[in-house]
């Protein structure tokens, strides 16, 4: 589908004054400007990144007390249970807290739900459960926000309660010992983006000074902490959380720190991830090397195996793990690609995804764990709000969906005014999950549909696509690609520079490149300069692009790729569009 290109106007008296105040080469000064940076304070802030600027865990709401209450259960011998969830950030903050109290000495395990039989967050039987087997402490991590019910439950059990989370709130807080959150109702923390490995880590520091009875830690706990930050780094990362203030700045450092002070499982999903001999980190490895595979075990119903890689101490152990993590995010891959095709076939030839303001595909045998990934990839190509619902083969449970956004639409709200067809829904505005019957997916579909109509504007239903510049292909220079990794790490809220170029010429034949023909390799030539191209997850240019005659206007993310000890630059192409002449590119 086409999308519209806004390029951010070039403004040489400014760049030039960044450029000078700031101290930083031009392109920096045009892609700090496009970035809203203008003050020299905050961009030498901004591209310094100081590991001394994260704010001490006192600060964070609901930490002291936390702190103070699982250290005197440590001290007491009480069991205590950590409650994690099963994607990369839980996964993650639970590797965290769980190794912080193992290496304080604490009777302590931790607790995954499953994804298909219990679902998100505290359940009441799992609770019943822990306590049987002699849990007394419960620390929940990257959930039980909104669990009051289950905290009512807890506390009906004699369970000692603790949350830690960064999600949104329910209409009242669950009754429990201490919550410790960044946007907790009532305290004005200045950094309310934490993830929840983000929020574990900050216990941990803080359980690690109780310990040390100093702010200043010992240095077997700061060499845990080093560690732990290299691990927040991966839930910060895979949870897409903006990668600003304080997330930037445990990204920044923890990609340092998963080489210098890797744990046995990092090493080892390094190494099976082929990154192993790569000597700087970013933060795109986390995104599409790291996170999928931690994820994969969660999607997979394995989430336990991942918390037990990241803590265990064994490298032989590690290594088996993460062999077998690689082997799941491999059975992912495939079922993804086969539920995508079936779910963009049928969203070809049943619906008109091109002018249906929101799609609803449902599939018997669908995957409940991956069509979350197919819905976001769909709502991406076709900027339309995805509903994927998996139907259970034998007829026998309820249909699970999973949703997400396009366009500006409240899922959340937009499920709300659907509900009375589901039987249950949940979730935020961007992504949520619902159970439907199946009988009840056509008027569930008509009723969304509308809903979406109503709520989507025309304009919002053009993808948009914020170019920071214009530049030739000649000025993509070793330097100055060098230049703009100042910026990095790269994710949410900071993403890597989209440049353009005008008349580009295609050298050879597009190529369909990767597992499942996912992806495009290409040459292209500008002013006399020839480079090579990768459009990620775009198999189908191949095409449109082999049938073009003539020249191209193209969008994309100059990189340096490393590879058998070569460095060059390289382009990823997010867009292009056939030539238009004089007509500017906007």
């Amino acid at each position: 589908m086409e999308k519209r290109w806004r390029i951010f106007p070039h403004d040489a008296a400014r760049i030039r004054q960044l450029e000078q105040t700031a101290g930083v080469p031009p392109v920096v000064a045009q892609l700090l400007l496009s970035r809203g940076l203008t003050d020299p304070g905050a961009v030498r802030g901004f591209l310094e990144a100081k590991f001394s600027d994260l704010r001490d865990p006192e600060f964070l709401p609901g930490v002291t007390a936390a702190a103070e209450r699982i250290y005197a259960a440590v001290e007491e011998k009480r069991r205590i249970t950590v409650y994690g969830d099963y994607d990369a950030d839980g996964i993650t903050s639970s590797a965290i807290l769980y190794r912080c109290l193992q290496i304080l000495g604490a009777d302590v395990g931790y607790y995954v739900p499953s994804r298909f039989d219990e679902g998100y967050g505290l359940n009441s039987e799992a609770l019943e459960k822990l306590v049987q087997r002699g849990t007394k402490l419960l620390v929940t991590v990257d959930c039980g926000i909104a669990s009051v019910k289950e905290a009512d439950f807890a506390k009906e059990l004699g369970l000692e309660l603790i949350i830690t989370d960064h999600h949104e709130f329910a209409d009242q807080l669950p009754d429990a010992a201490a919550i410790v959150h960044p946007r907790l109702p009532g305290t004005n923390y200045p950094f309310g983006g934490l993830c929840g490995a983000g929020v574990a880590f900050k216990l941990a520091w803080a359980l690690c000074q109780k310990s040390s009875n100093a702010r200043r830690v010992t240095d077997r706990l700061r060499n845990f902490l080093l560690t732990a930050v290299g691990l927040a780094s991966i839930g910060t990362v895979a949870d897409v959380v903006p990668l600003v203030d304080e997330n930037r700045l445990i990204v920044r450092h923890g990609l340092n720190c998963l080489r210098e002070y890797p744990v046995p499982g990092i090493e080892a999903i390094l190494e099976v991830a082929k990154l192993g001999d790569k000597k700087q980190l970013t933060s795109e490895d986390i995104g599409f090397m790291i996170g999928p595979r931690l994820n994969a075990a969660g999607r997979l119903g394995q989430a336990q195996l991942a918390i037990e890689l990241l803590t265990t101490d064994s490298r032989e152990r590690a290594q088996a793990l993460a062999e077998y993590i690689h082997q799941l995010n491999d059975s992912r891959g495939s079922l993804e690609r086969s539920i995508y095709l079936a779910a963009q076939k049928q969203a070809k030839e049943e619906f008109d995804p091109v002018n249906d303001p929101a799609l609803v595909l449902a599939g018997h045998g669908w995957h409940v764990g991956v069509i979350g990934i197919v819905a976001g990839r769909l709502a991406d190509k076709y900027n339309r709000p995805v509903v994927l619902i998996a139907l259970d083969q034998a007829g026998v449970k309820p249909g699970a969906g999973s949703a997400r956004s396009a366009c500006g639409l409240n899922l959340h709200e937009a499920l709300k005014a659907c509900e009375h067809h589901l039987l249950g829904c949940g979730g935020h505005a961007a992504a949520a999950g619902l159970q439907i019957e199946a009988d009840k997916i056509d008027a569930f579909r008509a009723e969304f549909v509308e809903y979406a109509a109503a709520e989507v504007t025309d304009e919002s239903q053009v993808a948009e696509i914020a170019i920071d510049a214009e530049a030739p292909i000649s000025q993509l220079t070793y330097k100055t690609v060098n230049q703009i990794e100042m910026l990095a790490p790269f994710g949410e809220g900071n993403r890597r520079p989209i440049m353009c170029a005008s008349g580009a010429k295609l050298v050879d034949k597009p190529k369909r490149i990767g597992g499942g023909e996912r992806h495009l390799a290409v040459h292209l030539e500008h002013h006399g300069v020839r480079i090579r191209g990768v459009a990620f997850g775009q198999g189908d240019w191949a095409e449109p692009l082999a049938k073009h005659d003539g020249l191209l206007d193209i969008a994309f993310q100059p990189v340096i790729n490393n590879f058998r000890g070569r460095s060059n630059v390289e382009l990823q192409l997010v867009d292009w569009k056939p030539h238009a002449g004089d007509t500017p590119l906007a």
